[in-house]
This record gives structure tokens, C-alpha cells and sequence, in this order.
């Protein structure tokens, strides 16, 4: 089975979910948990959180714009350099900022509500694992992140082109499948986080398609 409709009030519910989850993991860190490197290459447990919280009142067109510009037209730059320098903020206020704008119904240009739900998603067990708590979507929270990373140039800040090309995709904890080609079976989550290129999951799949995925995040 395939991409399910889901709608816009069922995402935000969704990502709301998933923020308060990450509000409940922050909650009373250690210095040394918040040093410990997330699955996001390059980023703290404490930078994750950062990235998480979403902006007072929600994604303003032109304080993207402001960015975009400071970072010389580089998303990537733009996304890294915001978050390490909101990271800088006392971790407590982040805890605090991001369980009051839990809620905060973000969508965002080409990516809609989708791309925010992924990231809540994501990041949330970028986190969690290295931490080693088992706190996340089940798999009905990631089928709609699944259907959102496999849906190609709309989803390319999170799945490269060409990153599932020659491979079929096969969910073993529920009806989900996307893909033609050599087989990935796994968990809903292992599949997410593989196909957005944390390697990490890797040895939690099974087919034939795991090389050459493998190849495609290396």
C-alpha cells in the first residue's frame, strides 16, 4: 500500500506531537548529554533542539528572506548558522520555547506542512537515539514522513536525487511500500532516517537494496 492523504490539521497534530515528545526528552539534560553528537552530522543534541523550536509566530516570509540573503543564498549555510546561533541561548529557555510553540502550525514554501512534520520527526530521533532513549512516532506518525521523503524534487532538502534510484522500499511494521527495483525492508523509522542519510540505521535493514543505498548516502 502507498501514500495516504493525510491533511493539513492532521500534520500539525502530528509535528505538535513530536515537538512535545522532544520537549519531554530535553527536559533535564545533563552538559555532558547536551555535548553528545546527534545522527545530524555536524550538530550537537543541544543544536537539534535549537533547530526544533519553531520561530515566534511561526515562518515569516521575510525574516527567511533576511536570512537566505545573510548566508549568501545557501540554504544549508542558512538553516546551520541560524541554529548554532540560536543554540548559544540558555537550554532551559529553549525547553521552555519550544514546548510553548509546540503547537505552532508551520508550513513552509514548495515543502507545505509536510517538510516540517519530517523534520519534527527526524530530528526528534536524531536525539533520542545517541541518548539511548526510545522515544518517537509509531508508525503511523512516520507513514506520512515516508510518503513526504520519497515524493522526490519536493523533498530534495531531505533525499538528494537520485538517492532511491533502482530501489524498492518495504516498511515491516506496516502496509507501506514505495519503488521499484532492489528491496529495503524495515522499520518505518529505520527506513526514514536511512533514506535521509543517517547511515547509522543501516544494519537495520534487510534486501538486497541495502549496498547500493549505502552507496547512495556515501
Amino acid at each position: 500500500m502507498g501514500r495516504v492523504d493525510t491533511s493539513r490539521d492532521e500534520l500539525f497534530a502530528l509535528a505538535t506531537a513530536n515537538r512535545l515528545l522532544a520537549a519531554d526528552l530535553f527536559e533535564g539534560l545533563t552538559d555532558d548529554e547536551w555535548r553528545t553528537p546527534s545522527l545530524c552530522a555536524g550538530w550537537t543534541v543541544r543544536e537539534v533542539l535549537a533547530h526544533l523550536v519553531p520561530p515566534e509566530g511561526g515562518h515569516s516570509p521575510w525574516r527567511l528572506l533576511r536570512e537566505v540573503v545573510r548566508a549568501r543564498g545557501d540554504l544549508h549555510r542558512m538553516v546551520d548558522d541560524t541554529t548554532r546561533r540560536d543554540a548559544r541561548r540558555p537550554a532551559a529557555d529553549l525547553v521552555r520555547d519550544l514546548r510553548e510553540r509546540a503547537a505552532t502550525p508551520l508550513s513552509a514554501p514548495v515543502v507545505g506542512a509536510h517538510g516540517p512534520l519530517a523534520d519534527s520527526a527526524i530530528h526528534l530521533r536524531d536525539a533520542a537515539r545517541p541518548l539511548g532513549r526510545d522515544v518517537g512516532p509509531d508508525p503511523a506518525g512516520w507513514r506520512p514522513v515516508l510518503d513526504f521523503v520519497v515524493s522526490g524534487r519536493r523533498a530534495s532538502g531531505f533525499v538528494p536525487k537520485g538517492r532511491l534510484t533502482g530501489l524498492r522500499l518495504v516498511a515491516t511494521d506496516q502496509d507501506w511500500a514505495h519503488g521499484d527495483g532492489a528491496e529495503v525492508r524495515g522499520t518505518s523509522e529505520a527506513l526514514a532516517l536511512a533514506v535521509s542519510g543517517r547511515p547509522v540505521v543501516l544494519p537495520e535493514l534487510t534486501g538486497p537494496g541495502v549496498a547500493t543505498l549505502e552507496d547512495h548516502i556515501s
